[in-house]
């Protein structure tokens, strides 16, 4: 796969077949989308293109406003790489961007700038100034330029009512914590990454030694409150059976939400190192307990059940 940062750059692409969006998450929708760009390119002898996004629109134009990513830009390259694409076109979204109108776009990016050929659009996406436009009127521009438009199919899985999308995954880990309900929509766990930066020292009190994260990207989603089973990567290393609490520590009147994570039968210094997080599984909401005894009892609880819960992961 060939990346393109710079549209300057593109000017020697091929024909291409095209699809384009955010891509926040590279879940199975968006896989599936990309699925059947793929097979239009492969019907009419051009090339594959995916062209998405730097940031989402909202952090250029609304004020304060957190992105809660599911994937940072780098993961996003990654794993879009890993879809067997020709190319990938990484726009800035610019207030220059932003001002196009959908006809413009399409003329003056996706035709002048990366030979578009073949644009096949998500059943939901939209694009241009106000995105107005319908998909009758991008078919309707596409004749005029030469670009021929179709439309994806939704995907539906077993059990879920709606479409796949970025905003139900937001909600089930974000809201909900539901990290193993997601697999099948991700088709792979959720992962965060963070370094590990001094804490209070609470849980080496309580005989459950615990790392504070901070993660590396603060627009990254953080999972709902509470008590997970999770895989931990030090630098880089083999994965670690661990359980993590996010949260503000009610028992101790905590006044910020920390992420802590306590690595099983592991001795070592982790302060400064980074840990790449696998989240398995949710143990239980975050509660309230009156006293450490019985935090300490219920901590007990938790390393079992985590423990079984990581022992059946699918290798």
């Amino acid at each position: 796969m060939e990346i393109f940062y710079d549209i300057n750059d593109t000017m020697i692409v091929p024909g291409c077949a095209a699809t384009i969006g955010v891509f926040d998450g590279v879940h199975a929708g968006h896989q599936f989308v990309i699925k059947q760009m793929k097979e239009d390119a492969a019907k009419h002898h051009y090339k594959s293109m995916v062209i998405t996004f730097d940031k989402l629109p909202q952090q250029l134009f609304v004020p304060g406003f957190r992105a809660q990513l599911i994937t940072t830009l780098d993961e996003k390259v990654k794993l879009l790489e890993g879809l067997g694409i020709d190319y990938l076109v990484v726009l800035p979204f610019t207030k220059e961007i932003a001002q196009l109108t959908a006809r413009e776009f399409m003329e003056q990016i996706l035709q002048y700038r990366l030979n578009v050929k073949l644009l096949c659009i998500g059943y939901d996406n939209r694009f241009g100034r106000g995105r107005t436009e319908s998909f009758d009127d991008y078919v309707a521009f596409g004749k005029e330029l030469g670009i021929e438009v179709h439309k994806a199919k939704s995907l539906l899985l077993a059990g879920i009512e709606d479409p796949v999308s970025s905003s139900m995954l937001r909600r089930y880990i974000g809201e909900e914590g539901k990290v193993y309900p997601c697999l099948p929509l991700l088709t792979r766990y959720y992962t965060l990454t963070g370094h590990v930066v001094a804490g209070e020292h609470i849980g080496t009190k309580l005989g459950y030694p615990t790392a504070n994260v901070e993660v590396d990207n603060p627009e990254k989603l953080i999972p709902a409150n509470g008590v997970y089973a999770v895989l931990v990567s030090i630098e880089g290393g083999e994965p670690m059976k661990a359980m993590m609490n996010i949260g503000n520590r009610p028992t101790f009147k905590g006044e910020q939400r920390t992420l802590e994570v306590n690595i099983f039968d592991f001795k070592g210094d982790l302060y400064g190192k980074t840990l790449a997080i696998t989240f398995v599984n949710y143990v239980r909401r975050e509660t309230l307990f009156l006293s450490p005894n019985e935090l300490v009892k219920q901590l007990e609880e938790d390393e079992k059940l985590t423990r079984e819960l990581l022992e059946k992961i699918k290798k």
